[in-house]
Protein backbone atom coordinates (compact mmCIF):
# COMPACT_ATOMS: atom_id res chain seq x y z
CA UNK A 1 0.00 0.00 0.00
CA UNK A 2 1.18 3.90 -0.88
CA UNK A 3 1.31 5.86 2.22
CA UNK A 4 0.74 9.63 1.98
CA UNK A 5 2.11 11.77 4.50
CA UNK A 6 -0.37 15.32 4.79
CA UNK A 7 2.12 17.80 5.87
CA UNK A 8 4.57 18.78 3.32
CA UNK A 9 8.17 17.62 4.27
CA UNK A 10 10.51 20.43 3.49
CA UNK A 11 14.20 20.13 3.02
CA UNK A 12 16.51 21.17 5.49
CA UNK A 13 17.73 24.26 3.49
CA UNK A 14 14.19 25.62 3.54
CA UNK A 15 13.54 25.09 6.99
CA UNK A 16 16.50 26.60 7.97
CA UNK A 17 15.56 29.64 5.46
CA UNK A 18 11.83 29.74 7.16
CA UNK A 19 13.16 29.72 10.51
CA UNK A 20 16.91 30.74 10.95
CA UNK A 21 16.63 31.28 15.04
CA UNK A 22 14.40 27.88 15.47
CA UNK A 23 15.91 25.72 17.84
CA UNK A 24 16.65 22.35 16.46
CA UNK A 25 13.99 20.07 17.99
CA UNK A 26 11.23 22.76 15.92
CA UNK A 27 13.17 22.61 12.94
CA UNK A 28 11.29 19.10 11.97
CA UNK A 29 7.62 18.50 12.88
CA UNK A 30 7.76 14.86 12.72
CA UNK A 31 4.17 14.01 12.04
CA UNK A 32 3.39 11.12 14.46
CA UNK A 33 6.43 10.10 16.51
CA UNK A 34 7.02 13.38 18.35
CA UNK A 35 7.71 11.96 22.15
CA UNK A 36 8.52 15.83 24.15
CA UNK A 37 11.42 14.00 26.28
CA UNK A 38 13.58 10.72 25.68
CA UNK A 39 11.33 7.41 26.01
CA UNK A 40 12.78 5.15 28.50
CA UNK A 41 13.93 2.41 26.58
CA UNK A 42 11.92 -0.58 27.80
CA UNK A 43 8.34 1.32 26.47
CA UNK A 44 7.42 0.77 22.90
CA UNK A 45 4.44 2.97 21.99
CA UNK A 46 4.30 0.94 18.62
CA UNK A 47 3.79 -2.77 20.16
CA UNK A 48 0.51 -3.56 21.78
CA UNK A 49 0.01 -5.37 25.09
CA UNK A 50 1.35 -8.95 24.58
CA UNK A 51 -0.28 -11.82 25.24
CA UNK A 52 0.61 -15.73 25.64
CA UNK A 53 -1.10 -16.34 22.40
CA UNK A 54 0.61 -15.97 18.75
CA UNK A 55 -1.06 -12.33 17.60
CA UNK A 56 -2.19 -12.18 14.65
CA UNK A 57 -2.29 -8.04 14.21
CA UNK A 58 -1.63 -5.31 15.25
CA UNK A 59 -5.16 -3.85 14.32
CA UNK A 60 -7.58 -3.86 17.01
CA UNK A 61 -9.81 -6.00 17.60
CA UNK A 62 -13.94 -5.75 16.06
CA UNK A 63 -16.86 -5.24 18.37
CA UNK A 64 -18.68 -9.12 17.87
CA UNK A 65 -22.01 -6.74 18.03
CA UNK A 66 -23.56 -5.44 15.14
CA UNK A 67 -22.42 -2.15 14.42
CA UNK A 68 -24.31 0.57 12.16
CA UNK A 69 -22.27 1.33 8.65
CA UNK A 70 -20.11 4.51 9.15
CA UNK A 71 -21.36 7.86 7.24
CA UNK A 72 -19.19 8.98 4.73
CA UNK A 73 -17.13 11.87 6.25
CA UNK A 74 -15.85 14.75 4.65
CA UNK A 75 -12.01 16.27 5.76
CA UNK A 76 -13.20 20.06 4.93
CA UNK A 77 -15.93 19.74 7.44
CA UNK A 78 -13.08 18.72 10.28
CA UNK A 79 -10.30 20.69 11.92
CA UNK A 80 -7.21 19.80 9.38
CA UNK A 81 -5.24 18.80 13.09
CA UNK A 82 -8.02 16.43 13.91
CA UNK A 83 -8.09 15.07 9.95
CA UNK A 84 -4.29 14.87 10.08
CA UNK A 85 -4.19 12.83 13.24
CA UNK A 86 -7.28 10.13 12.09
CA UNK A 87 -5.41 9.58 8.90
CA UNK A 88 -2.03 9.18 10.68
CA UNK A 89 -3.41 6.84 12.88
CA UNK A 90 -5.30 5.10 9.76
CA UNK A 91 -1.24 4.26 8.38
CA UNK A 92 -0.73 3.47 11.34
CA UNK A 93 -3.50 0.91 11.79
CA UNK A 94 -2.79 -0.51 8.03
CA UNK A 95 0.86 -0.66 8.49
CA UNK A 96 2.24 -0.57 12.13
CA UNK A 97 5.67 -0.06 12.68
CA UNK A 98 6.47 0.24 8.80
CA UNK A 99 5.20 3.39 8.64
CA UNK A 100 7.94 4.77 11.64
CA UNK A 101 10.93 2.16 9.84
CA UNK A 102 9.82 4.20 6.04
CA UNK A 103 10.57 7.60 8.19
CA UNK A 104 14.37 6.08 9.24
CA UNK A 105 14.91 4.49 6.29
CA UNK A 106 14.56 7.58 4.03
CA UNK A 107 15.81 9.77 6.34
CA UNK A 108 18.48 7.88 7.99
CA UNK A 109 22.08 6.79 6.32
CA UNK A 110 25.68 6.79 8.46
CA UNK A 111 27.91 9.87 8.22
CA UNK A 112 24.66 11.60 6.77
CA UNK A 113 25.59 11.68 3.02
CA UNK A 114 23.31 12.76 0.43
CA UNK A 115 20.66 10.07 -1.03
CA UNK A 116 21.72 9.11 -4.96
CA UNK A 117 20.73 11.17 -7.50
CA UNK A 118 19.11 14.16 -5.20
CA UNK A 119 20.05 17.25 -3.34
CA UNK A 120 18.65 15.61 -0.54
CA UNK A 121 20.88 15.14 2.10
CA UNK A 122 20.10 12.02 4.45
CA UNK A 123 21.22 12.34 8.72
CA UNK A 124 22.89 9.90 11.11
CA UNK A 125 21.09 8.21 13.27
CA UNK A 126 21.89 10.14 16.19
CA UNK A 127 20.86 12.99 14.52
CA UNK A 128 17.74 11.95 13.61
CA UNK A 129 17.27 10.75 17.10
CA UNK A 130 18.12 13.97 18.55
CA UNK A 131 15.31 15.53 16.24
CA UNK A 132 12.91 12.96 17.24
CA UNK A 133 13.37 13.03 20.53
CA UNK A 134 14.38 9.37 21.47
CA UNK A 135 17.52 7.27 21.44
CA UNK A 136 19.74 6.57 19.00
CA UNK A 137 19.36 2.81 19.46
CA UNK A 138 15.55 3.02 18.96
CA UNK A 139 16.13 4.74 15.57
CA UNK A 140 19.20 1.87 14.57
CA UNK A 141 16.46 -0.94 15.64
CA UNK A 142 14.39 0.29 13.03
CA UNK A 143 16.87 0.81 10.92
CA UNK A 144 17.95 -3.10 11.38
CA UNK A 145 14.51 -4.18 10.85
CA UNK A 146 14.25 -2.19 7.58
CA UNK A 147 17.62 -3.78 6.52
CA UNK A 148 16.64 -7.20 7.01
CA UNK A 149 13.15 -6.86 5.12
CA UNK A 150 14.82 -5.39 2.34
CA UNK A 151 17.21 -8.24 2.05
CA UNK A 152 13.95 -10.40 2.05
CA UNK A 153 12.82 -8.40 -0.48
CA UNK A 154 9.77 -6.99 1.33
CA UNK A 155 10.61 -3.27 0.59
CA UNK A 156 13.35 -0.97 -1.36
CA UNK A 157 17.08 -1.17 0.09
CA UNK A 158 17.84 2.06 1.87
CA UNK A 159 19.61 3.35 -1.12
CA UNK A 160 16.86 3.83 -3.51
CA UNK A 161 14.98 5.67 -0.59
CA UNK A 162 14.75 9.66 -0.93
CA UNK A 163 13.86 11.73 1.83
CA UNK A 164 10.11 12.35 1.84
CA UNK A 165 9.42 9.52 -0.73
CA UNK A 166 6.30 7.08 -0.16
CA UNK A 167 6.43 3.49 -0.63
CA UNK A 168 4.40 0.43 -0.70
CA UNK A 169 4.57 -0.89 2.72
CA UNK A 170 4.08 -4.33 3.98
CA UNK A 171 0.90 -5.15 6.34
CA UNK A 172 1.12 -4.95 10.30
CA UNK A 173 1.27 -8.05 11.19
CA UNK A 174 4.44 -8.78 9.25
CA UNK A 175 6.27 -6.05 11.23
CA UNK A 176 7.03 -8.18 14.37
CA UNK A 177 8.87 -10.57 12.37
CA UNK A 178 11.34 -8.08 11.92
CA UNK A 179 12.04 -5.62 14.41
CA UNK A 180 12.91 -6.19 18.19
CA UNK A 181 12.44 -3.58 20.71
CA UNK A 182 15.11 -5.02 23.06
CA UNK A 183 19.41 -4.85 21.63
CA UNK A 184 19.48 -8.13 23.89
CA UNK A 185 17.95 -9.42 21.35
CA UNK A 186 21.09 -9.44 19.10
CA UNK A 187 23.47 -11.05 21.14
CA UNK A 188 24.42 -14.67 21.29
CA UNK A 189 22.11 -15.06 24.26
CA UNK A 190 19.50 -12.98 23.16
CA UNK A 191 18.95 -14.91 19.69
CA UNK A 192 19.14 -18.37 21.81
CA UNK A 193 15.79 -16.88 23.96
CA UNK A 194 14.03 -15.87 21.02
CA UNK A 195 14.49 -19.07 19.20
CA UNK A 196 13.46 -20.83 22.24
CA UNK A 197 10.33 -17.89 22.63
CA UNK A 198 9.37 -19.11 19.08
CA UNK A 199 9.40 -22.76 19.55
CA UNK A 200 7.19 -22.18 22.56
CA UNK A 201 4.36 -19.97 20.40
CA UNK A 202 5.15 -16.85 22.22
CA UNK A 203 6.64 -13.68 20.92
CA UNK A 204 10.48 -13.42 21.45
CA UNK A 205 10.19 -9.91 22.82
CA UNK A 206 8.61 -11.56 25.87
CA UNK A 207 10.65 -14.04 26.96
CA UNK A 208 13.72 -11.27 26.45
CA UNK A 209 12.04 -8.98 29.12
CA UNK A 210 11.79 -11.98 31.43
CA UNK A 211 15.51 -12.68 31.08
CA UNK A 212 16.56 -9.18 31.53
CA UNK A 213 14.57 -9.04 34.95
CA UNK A 214 15.92 -12.15 37.04
CA UNK A 215 14.16 -10.25 40.12
CA UNK A 216 11.04 -10.20 38.91
CA UNK A 217 11.10 -13.74 37.82
CA UNK A 218 11.91 -14.84 41.42
CA UNK A 219 9.11 -12.91 42.87
CA UNK A 220 6.43 -14.33 40.30
CA UNK A 221 8.01 -17.88 41.30
CA UNK A 222 7.91 -17.23 44.95
CA UNK A 223 3.92 -15.49 45.14
CA UNK A 224 2.58 -17.85 42.17
CA UNK A 225 2.19 -21.67 42.10
CA UNK A 226 1.57 -21.81 38.18
CA UNK A 227 4.56 -19.76 37.41
CA UNK A 228 7.08 -22.11 40.04
CA UNK A 229 5.46 -25.37 38.00
CA UNK A 230 6.39 -23.85 34.73
CA UNK A 231 9.97 -22.96 36.14
CA UNK A 232 9.95 -26.38 37.61
CA UNK A 233 9.47 -28.05 34.35
CA UNK A 234 11.76 -25.82 32.40
CA UNK A 235 14.68 -26.77 34.94
CA UNK A 236 14.06 -30.81 34.34
CA UNK A 237 14.31 -30.19 30.65
CA UNK A 238 16.61 -28.41 30.69
CA UNK A 239 18.47 -30.01 33.13
CA UNK A 240 18.30 -33.76 30.78
CA UNK A 241 20.58 -31.74 28.64
CA UNK A 242 23.19 -29.85 31.38
CA UNK A 243 25.41 -31.54 33.09
CA UNK A 244 26.77 -28.82 34.87
CA UNK A 245 23.18 -27.58 36.26
CA UNK A 246 22.78 -31.77 37.14
CA UNK A 247 25.45 -31.13 39.29
CA UNK A 248 24.90 -27.89 41.02
CA UNK A 249 21.01 -29.04 41.18
CA UNK A 250 22.39 -32.10 43.05
CA UNK A 251 24.79 -30.28 45.04
CA UNK A 252 22.04 -27.66 46.28
CA UNK A 253 19.74 -30.64 47.45
CA UNK A 254 22.36 -32.30 49.47
CA UNK A 255 23.24 -29.20 51.08
CA UNK A 256 19.60 -28.66 52.06
CA UNK A 257 18.62 -31.27 55.19
CA UNK A 258 14.78 -30.53 54.04
CA UNK A 259 15.00 -31.38 50.74
CA UNK A 260 17.55 -34.20 51.17
CA UNK A 261 14.97 -36.09 53.26
CA UNK A 262 12.16 -35.42 50.60
CA UNK A 263 14.75 -36.60 47.84
CA UNK A 264 14.99 -39.94 50.01
CA UNK A 265 11.98 -40.38 50.59
CA UNK A 266 10.98 -39.96 47.20
CA UNK A 267 13.62 -42.25 46.40
CA UNK A 268 12.32 -44.99 48.70
CA UNK A 269 8.82 -45.00 47.09
CA UNK A 270 9.79 -45.26 43.61
CA UNK A 271 12.04 -47.97 44.66
CA UNK A 272 9.20 -49.69 46.12
CA UNK A 273 6.97 -49.00 43.01
CA UNK A 274 9.46 -50.19 41.00
CA UNK A 275 9.81 -53.62 42.61
CA UNK A 276 6.07 -53.78 42.44
CA UNK A 277 6.25 -52.88 39.00
CA UNK A 278 8.72 -55.35 37.89
CA UNK A 279 6.51 -58.43 38.83
CA UNK A 280 3.54 -57.17 37.13
CA UNK A 281 5.33 -56.57 33.55
CA UNK A 282 7.77 -59.11 33.73
CA UNK A 283 5.80 -62.10 35.64
CA UNK A 284 8.55 -62.79 38.10
CA UNK A 285 9.35 -61.88 42.19
CA UNK A 286 12.48 -61.80 43.64
CA UNK A 287 12.69 -63.68 47.21
CA UNK A 288 14.47 -62.14 50.68
CA UNK A 289 16.84 -64.44 49.43
CA UNK A 290 18.02 -62.89 45.76
CA UNK A 291 15.98 -65.87 43.75
CA UNK A 292 14.35 -64.89 41.04
CA UNK A 293 11.59 -67.39 40.08
CA UNK A 294 8.33 -67.18 38.30
CA UNK A 295 5.21 -64.88 40.22
CA UNK A 296 2.37 -66.95 40.55
CA UNK A 297 -0.97 -65.63 39.29
CA UNK A 298 -2.65 -64.46 42.71
CA UNK A 299 0.59 -62.60 43.63
CA UNK A 300 0.58 -60.78 40.04
CA UNK A 301 -3.25 -59.57 40.12
CA UNK A 302 -2.64 -58.18 43.14
CA UNK A 303 0.32 -56.54 41.91
CA UNK A 304 -1.38 -55.19 39.25
CA UNK A 305 -4.48 -54.17 41.13
CA UNK A 306 -1.67 -52.02 43.34
CA UNK A 307 -0.19 -50.52 40.26
CA UNK A 308 -3.17 -49.54 38.61
CA UNK A 309 -4.38 -47.38 41.98
CA UNK A 310 -0.55 -46.02 42.21
CA UNK A 311 -0.73 -45.11 38.11
CA UNK A 312 -4.51 -43.61 38.78
CA UNK A 313 -2.66 -40.60 41.18
CA UNK A 314 -2.57 -37.52 40.11
CA UNK A 315 0.56 -35.53 40.17
CA UNK A 316 -0.22 -33.35 43.05
CA UNK A 317 -0.91 -36.57 45.30
CA UNK A 318 1.56 -38.09 47.09
CA UNK A 319 2.04 -41.37 46.00
CA UNK A 320 4.76 -42.42 49.41
CA UNK A 321 1.45 -43.52 51.11
CA UNK A 322 0.36 -45.84 48.53
CA UNK A 323 3.54 -47.61 47.35
CA UNK A 324 4.11 -48.31 51.26
CA UNK A 325 1.00 -50.26 50.99
CA UNK A 326 1.18 -51.85 47.59
CA UNK A 327 4.98 -53.07 48.82
CA UNK A 328 3.99 -54.24 52.30
CA UNK A 329 0.65 -56.32 50.75
CA UNK A 330 3.63 -57.80 47.53
CA UNK A 331 6.14 -58.62 49.89
CA UNK A 332 3.55 -60.67 52.25
CA UNK A 333 2.28 -62.43 49.03
CA UNK A 334 6.07 -63.33 48.39
CA UNK A 335 7.20 -64.42 51.82
CA UNK A 336 3.55 -66.83 51.99
CA UNK A 337 4.48 -68.60 48.33
CA UNK A 338 7.83 -69.18 49.79
CA UNK A 339 6.86 -71.07 52.66
CA UNK A 340 4.49 -72.84 50.52
CA UNK A 341 6.28 -74.39 48.22
CA UNK A 342 8.95 -76.89 49.99
CA UNK A 343 10.84 -77.11 47.48
CA UNK A 344 11.48 -73.29 47.06
CA UNK A 345 11.37 -72.77 50.69
CA UNK A 346 14.16 -74.98 50.99
CA UNK A 347 16.30 -73.24 48.31
CA UNK A 348 15.90 -69.97 49.95
CA UNK A 349 17.38 -71.00 53.35
CA UNK A 350 20.36 -72.80 51.25
CA UNK A 351 21.03 -68.99 49.82
CA UNK A 352 20.53 -67.41 52.73
CA UNK A 353 23.52 -69.82 54.58
CA UNK A 354 24.98 -69.35 51.71
CA UNK A 355 24.86 -65.78 51.86
CA UNK A 356 26.23 -65.48 55.34
CA UNK A 357 28.48 -67.79 55.03
CA UNK A 358 30.21 -65.71 52.12
CA UNK A 359 29.67 -62.29 54.53
CA UNK A 360 31.34 -63.64 57.41
CA UNK A 361 34.37 -65.31 55.11
CA UNK A 362 34.33 -61.61 53.69
CA UNK A 363 34.60 -60.05 56.95
CA UNK A 364 37.18 -62.04 58.58
CA UNK A 365 39.30 -62.13 55.51
CA UNK A 366 39.65 -58.42 55.86
CA UNK A 367 41.33 -58.77 59.13
CA UNK A 368 44.89 -57.86 59.29
CA UNK A 369 46.54 -60.10 62.02
CA UNK A 370 49.46 -57.69 61.28
CA UNK A 371 48.47 -55.08 63.21
CA UNK A 372 47.97 -57.30 66.27
CA UNK A 373 51.64 -58.21 65.79
CA UNK A 374 52.99 -54.74 65.52
CA UNK A 375 50.89 -52.15 67.44
CA UNK A 376 50.05 -52.88 71.03
CA UNK A 377 45.98 -52.95 70.29
CA UNK A 378 45.77 -56.40 72.19
CA UNK A 379 42.25 -56.42 74.94
CA UNK A 380 40.95 -59.77 76.31
CA UNK A 381 37.62 -58.81 74.92
CA UNK A 382 39.57 -59.44 71.57
CA UNK A 383 40.44 -63.48 71.84
CA UNK A 384 37.55 -64.28 73.35
CA UNK A 385 35.45 -63.20 70.62
CA UNK A 386 37.88 -65.31 68.81
CA UNK A 387 37.16 -68.16 70.74
CA UNK A 388 33.11 -67.68 70.53
CA UNK A 389 33.35 -67.72 66.93
CA UNK A 390 35.96 -70.72 66.54
CA UNK A 391 33.34 -72.72 69.09
CA UNK A 392 30.38 -71.68 66.79
CA UNK A 393 32.18 -73.02 63.80
CA UNK A 394 32.97 -76.03 65.25
CA UNK A 395 29.05 -76.44 66.32
CA UNK A 396 28.25 -75.66 62.59
CA UNK A 397 30.89 -77.55 60.74
CA UNK A 398 29.40 -80.67 63.10
CA UNK A 399 26.26 -80.18 62.02
CA UNK A 400 26.90 -80.15 58.34
CA UNK A 401 29.19 -83.33 58.81
CA UNK A 402 26.10 -84.27 60.92
CA UNK A 403 23.73 -83.38 57.57
CA UNK A 404 25.62 -85.14 54.89
CA UNK A 405 26.10 -88.51 56.31
CA UNK A 406 21.95 -88.65 56.75
CA UNK A 407 21.16 -87.28 53.66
Amino acid sequence: MTIAFTPSETSADERETAAPETAPAAISEPEFWVPSAPEPESAEPEEPEESSEPEESTEPQESSEPQEPAEPVSADDHDPVVVRDAQDFGIYARTGGWAFALKVARSVRPGGQPAEGTARTKVSAKAFAALAGCSPDRVMRYYKAWDMAADDGLVPQFEVLVPGEDVELPDADVWLSYYTSRNSASSVRGQAISAAAEAEGIRPTKALEVAENPTALRAAILADPGTAEAARGALLDRMKEDPALQTEMARAIARTDDLKKAVASEAKAADRIGYVRQIVENGQIKTPAGQTVEAPAELRAEAERHLSLIDELDDSEEAGEWAGEAYDAVKGLVARAVEEDPALRVQERRTKFYNSLQKATKVFEELTLDEVMEEDIYEADMLQRLEALQEAIGTCISALRKASTTS
